[in-house]
């Protein structure tokens, strides 16, 4: 609930407070942001914020961007998952840090920030040839704009990501394999049954991304109510802070809603029972070692190549899915819990996709 002081109870159970700090260019008004697990405390921090800024609008920055980027993952490191952190160090460090080196906090604003996000469409790419893509670009800007959130939180210093505008990735018309294509694999996969050709016939009937498929070991079927138990997923990520290496990690799926029950046709039970390893092993190793999704991918290709159809990456299977779900009368809220979606938001195009929406789907 609001109250005089501007407070926020959140739906984590946290309280928030926020005290004004001035006004922006457009004449909106800025605040910083504190956080308290009980009511007294949030009042006794506002009231120590208020008296150690006076009526100040802002603190004077005295940190470099660069020193505020290398301290934020940090403070990110215990709410996000290793995957996701690792990811966030290689945009700053193979990007951020490089363009704005020793520039002041305080000296960041919206047109050099633009020139930023038009130098990196256009020549971002480290070897120099060429530029990065939007969803690139997009995907810095959003690392930027909560290390600046970071930076407004903690020390109460403008924020200067509040009014830049990302650039945004041209949609793209979801495209999936055709009732000629699926059976022309089909019937290759099931003539050929490696544990790899196994692992794409069993997503062809699943929808699981790679990662799921690289993590599925044989005790995540459940043979007698026909459903598998997805739980985890592989990934290769960087071993260390802005080293080169990397390793594989088997770590929980994309989001909470990605842990889930997904039924089998009977058929693709039975011939799981028949070339079935020991629980433990991985389905597509047939040890206990995972085969990386980058290999699969690489394997998937070999196989369209074999049978004929026209080269796609592995997650054209699981449009695919849907689609054929879809087709089959399945709502947009059913596919979205098979797929393991955050949201059925994300789910619905695919239903305008199949039935001639003129809406493009990414």
């Amino acid at each position: 609930m609001r109250n005089a002081m501007n407070i926020y109870k959140r739906k984590d159970g946290r309280y928030e407070g926020r005290i004004p700090l001035g006004y922006d260019d457009n004449g909106k008004i800025k605040y910083r942001y504190l956080y308290a697990k009980s009511l007294s405390e949030i009042k006794e921090k506002m009231l120590c914020a208020y008296a150690g800024m006076g009526n100040s609008a802002e603190k004077t920055c005295d940190k470099t961007f660069k020193e505020l980027c290398h301290e934020w993952p940090a403070s990110a490191k215990l709410r996000v998952k290793h995957s996701s952190y690792c990811c966030y160090e290689k945009l700053i460090n193979k990007h951020i840090i490089p363009y704005f080196e020793d520039i002041s906090y305080g000296e960041l604003g919206t047109p050099i920030i633009n020139e930023f996000s038009d130098y990196m469409l256009k020549f971002g790419k480290v070897n120099g040839f060429g530029g990065l893509s939007a969803k690139s670009v997009h995907d810095i800007l959003v690392v930027m704009r909560s290390v600046a959130k970071y930076a407004e939180r903690e020390y109460g210093f403008r924020n200067p990501m509040r009014n830049i505008s990302v650039p945004k990735s041209e949609s793209k018309e979801t495209k999936v394999f055709n009732k000629d294509e699926r059976g022309r694999l089909q019937s290759y996969l099931q003539c050929n049954l490696t544990e790899s050709n196994l692992g794409i016939l069993l997503t062809m009937y699943s929808g699981l991304r790679i990662g799921e498929l690289c993590a599925l070991t044989w005790d995540d079927i459940d043979f007698q109510n026909g459903i598998i138990h997805v739980s985890k997923t592989v990934q290769r990520v960087s071993r260390s802070s802005g080293g080169s290496k990397t390793a594989i990690e088997i770590t929980s799926p994309k989001s909470k809603t990605s842990v889930r029950d997904v039924p089998l046709p009977s058929f693709v039970l039975d011939i799981l029972r028949q070339n079935r390893h020991v629980d433990g092993n991985f389905i597509l190793s047939g040890t206990n070692k995972p085969v990386e999704p980058r290999t699969m991918q690489n394997r998937f290709k070999a196989v369209l190549k074999d049978c004929g159809v026209r080269s796609a990456n592995f997650h054209l299977l699981r449009h695919t899915y849907a689609t054929v779900c879809i087709e089959s009368g399945f709502d947009a809220k059913t596919v979205s819990e098979l797929l393991g979606h955050s949201s059925v938001n994300i789910t619905q195009p695919l239903c305008s996709f199949l039935y001639g929406d003129e809406e493009k789907v990414r």
